[in-house]
């Protein structure tokens, strides 16, 4: 599946921003995967942001962005979506959303998801 992110820029504290991952090009249907946002700032790892199972069944969220950051997907579309509330300073990094079929070993992991994007830079001024 091939997944392109967009909705990125430069934005203030405070306030909303949504991301989009629009899907295509896909072996099995959009909705049998299971879809993640990872996050990655200069100098430090690609990091887990949040998950939603292919069925829907099961969201997370890494602990600094729940009651913020809300993902949901639309499946007519083939579109994930991060709305992100209440941006931080610290919520500055390069945003990727990734793919696994059904669901994948970990929910966390980078290493166990198969399709990433190129990325949105979403850059917060205090």
């Amino acid at each position: 599946v091939q997944l392109v992110e967009s909705g990125g820029g430069l934005v203030q504290a405070g306030g909303s921003l949504r991301l989009s991952c629009a899907a295509s090009a896909s072996t099995y249907s959009f909705d049998s995967y299971t879809m993640a946002w990872f996050r990655q700032s200069p100098g430090t790892e690609r990091q887990f942001v949040a998950v939603l199972t292919w069925n829907e069944d099961y969201t997370n969220y890494v602990d600094s962005v729940k009651g913020r950051f809300t993902i949901y997907r639309d499946n007519a579309k083939n579109i994930l979506y991060l709305q992100i509330n209440y941006r931080h300073p610290e919520d500055t990094a390069v945003y990727h959303c990734t793919a696994h079929y059904l669901y994948p070993s970990s929910i966390t992991a980078r290493e166990t998801y198969d399709y990433w994007g190129q990325g949105a830079q979403v850059t917060v001024a205090s």
